[in-house]
């Protein structure tokens, strides 16, 4: 039922099964977190791509914001309980693993690395083009901006507001690259370049929010 929701037969299923074992499961020999690594990238090889051709007139600071809105967690937690994952993942028991965005992301990651080695990139491709939305906005009017999102979640650590700055400046009046940075006391600074001051701080919001939710699903 679960290769059926997914859209892919696997001829390895030792592989399907590693990618649905949560650390804690007391019978775990490998758990998914090496396939959520090679997953993160494989997702984000085929969203640049797709982005990549399908809005040829975006530049580099855009195509980064439409990425993030389809690599965001709440999207791959979303991916994750359309295809009823939560009912296949094997963990401690007790463990309430529906609820968890992280380790549904996680999955999901752990998931596409899985049809990546199992069957190569255009597998991996069909499964992101069948369970993705792919229609997202460079910000969406139905959402925070990165920015905002990353400002909330500074300052519910008690962490102030994120410090933004710029690094530099080239190019011609009509065609700068500005490149800024944004800083959160505790981490290292995050930077990107853009046409526009908007596009590279939003840019920039948008990959250090990406680092710390990473980093907060792994603790």
């Amino acid at each position: 039922m679960l290769e059926k929701n997914i859209g892919h037969s696997f001829a390895n299923r030792g592989i399907l099964h590693q990618a649905l074992c949560h650390s804690s499961h007391s019978g775990a020999k490998a758990s998914y977190e090496r396939l959520e690594f090679l997953g993160d990238r494989v997702l984000g090889v085929l969203l640049a791509h797709y982005f990549y051709a399908a809005f040829p007139n975006d530049d580099e600071g855009a195509l980064s914001l439409r990425l993030h809105g389809e690599a965001r967690m709440s999207t791959l937690a979303d991916v994750a309980r359309s295809l009823s994952l939560a009912d296949y993942i094997q963990s401690q028991t007790g463990l309430d693993i529906a609820s968890n965005d992280g380790v549904m992301a996680d999955v999901v990651e752990s998931i596409m690395a899985a049809i990546y080695l199992d069957a190569g990139l255009d597998a991996a491709r069909a499964f992101l083009e069948r369970h993705w939305p792919l229609n997202c906005h460079a910000v969406s009017r139905h959402e925070k901006d990165p920015k905002s999102c990353l400002q909330e979640w500074s300052l519910q650590r008690g962490l102030g507001l994120p410090k933004y700055r710029q690094v530099s400046k080239d190019g011609p009046d009509h065609a700068p690259q500005m490149t800024y940075e944004v800083k959160i006391e505790g981490y290292d600074a995050i930077s990107a370049t853009a046409g526009s001051r908007k596009t590279a701080e939003q840019t920039a919001a948008a990959t250090l929010l990406k680092q710390l939710q990473e980093r907060l699903r792994r603790s």
